[in-house]
């Protein structure tokens, strides 16, 4: 099969002399080809030069429910001849509110805002404001934005790691400020001796532990037993915040987030992707005198589109649904990944080709690699990146869209027919490949 990509590749090279770079964000120019969707309807997107797919990007991540689903249709239909924007309150901040705080177990108060960059920016200041402390520890491979406080130390080349026992804290863009790693502790991650051993060493200076709980970002690891409660021992004895970015893992591993399926509730976390059922909204919970200092102690947060009716009528349906028998549709999410997975791995075992798949079954990673174990972003830099940039583009032309690091995200509505379709093509991308 090889099919035709035409009009997509006529419409990035338009692109490119009024967007720059000719996408709206540099990583998508990283996909095998930059593809011009023309719609799409649950699990299944058609570009512009007619081509269908079935779909687990989910716009990287936030079409939890797939694509037109009736709820959100719906939502944004009833919301058409009402004001996008008020700039003031409207009853739809409370609802979402009191249905976040109804799931969340940390979440005593809430704040909204619009990406998860802007709500892990807010939710250090909290942390610092309350701590009076400066430094905020986070861990290799852990992306929580792209803003200078906190871009380190996510996707570091071997070469600039450092040593294990204490890396360093790695810039990650060209033009970002020299000086912000002198906020920064970076650590190792699911090592508790290290961790107990930096925030000792830095016990009087460290506000806030923050980290991916399952870490998404950079190939889907899950946390090794006990480190998170390890880690939620450790902040509280030497007095430092724990905050989970839960932007990803969010109304995603469970309806509570990886608070609720651990049973490990943080001081505060980040919310995004999923939360807002495609609309962009992210959200910051926390405990109740942390929150409150926007108020109480003059810590500064604002935002003409925090909380605005568009997003808010978005994620009011995508809630509801989610939440609807106890969260039927994010285990059935779950349920259909990890069939998904358990074939993958048998197919590349029947090719004999080197492959994990890590993560939970809606959100998983494809690790070409030969290690048997990957339990942190050190790991995953011996994986085969040319064999799975080979693998993305075969997958195309058979018309599965993954990420393009290899991330699988499946959605509520990827059904039986979608995993043996998916399972079909992927049978002849390994043959092929």
């Amino acid at each position: 099969m090889s099919r035709s990509w035409n009009q997509s590749r006529a419409l990035f090279e338009r692109a490119k002399k009024s967007l720059a770079g000719g996408v709206s964000s540099p990583v998508r120019a990283t996909a095998p080809v930059p593809l011009y969707f023309s719609g799409g309807c649950g699990a299944r997107l058609k570009d512009v030069d007619g081509n269908e797919y079935i779909d687990y990007q989910l716009g990287w991540g936030p079409n939890i429910l797939g694509y037109c689903h009736p709820r959100m249709v719906e939502a944004m239909r009833s919301l058409a001849e009402r004001p996008y924007n008020y700039g003031a309150q409207h009853g739809l901040e409370i609802a979402v509110a009191e249905r976040i705080q109804s799931c969340v177990p940390c979440a005593e108060r809430v704040a909204f805002t619009s990406s998860g960059s802007e709500a892990v920016q807010l939710v250090q200041r909290l942390a610092r404001a309350f701590t009076g402390r400066p430094l905020i520890l986070k861990f290799e491979g852990h992306y929580h934005g792209w803003m200078d406080s906190v871009l380190h130390s996510h996707h570091p080349a071997a070469a600039k790691t450092g040593p294990r026992e204490k890396p360093n804290v790695v810039r990650e863009s060209a033009g970002q400020v020299a000086n912000s790693v002198e906020n920064i502790v970076v650590a190792p991650w699911n090592d508790v001796d290290l961790l107990e051993r930096l925030l000792t060493q830095n016990s009087e200076n460290v506000a806030a532990v923050i980290m991916e709980p399952i870490l998404c970002n950079s190939g889907c690891l899950m946390p090794r037993p006990g480190y998170l409660q390890a880690a939620r021992e450790l902040t509280s004895r030497l007095g430092a915040l724990l905050i989970f970015d839960e932007v990803i893992t969010g109304f995603r591993v469970a309806l509570g987030g990886a608070q609720s399926h651990y049973g490990v509730i943080p001081d505060c976390a980040t919310f995004g992707k999923a939360v807002g059922g495609g609309l962009p909204l992210s959200v910051v919970g926390g405990r109740r005198e942390i929150m409150e200092q926007m108020f109480t102690e003059g810590v500064v947060f604002g935002g003409s589109f925090n909380g605005n009716p568009t997003s808010l009528t978005g994620a009011n349906a995508a809630l509801e649904e989610l939440a609807r028998d106890g969260g039927a549709a994010i285990q059935r999410a779950n349920r259909a990944g990890e069939k998904l997975r358990a074939s993958l791995l048998q197919l590349a075992r029947e090719h004999k080709i080197p492959l994990q798949v890590t993560g939970f079954g809606a959100a998983m990673c494809l690790h070409f690699s030969d290690r048997n174990e990957l339990r942190e972003y050190r790991d995953t830099l011996e994986d085969n990146a040319e064999r799975l940039r080979r693998f993305l583009f075969l997958a195309m032309d058979e018309g599965i869209i993954l990420v393009p690091d290899g991330r699988i995200y499946v959605s509520t509505v990827h059904d039986d027919r979608d995993v043996e379709e998916t399972l079909a093509a992927f049978a002849r991308v390994f043959a092929r490949l």
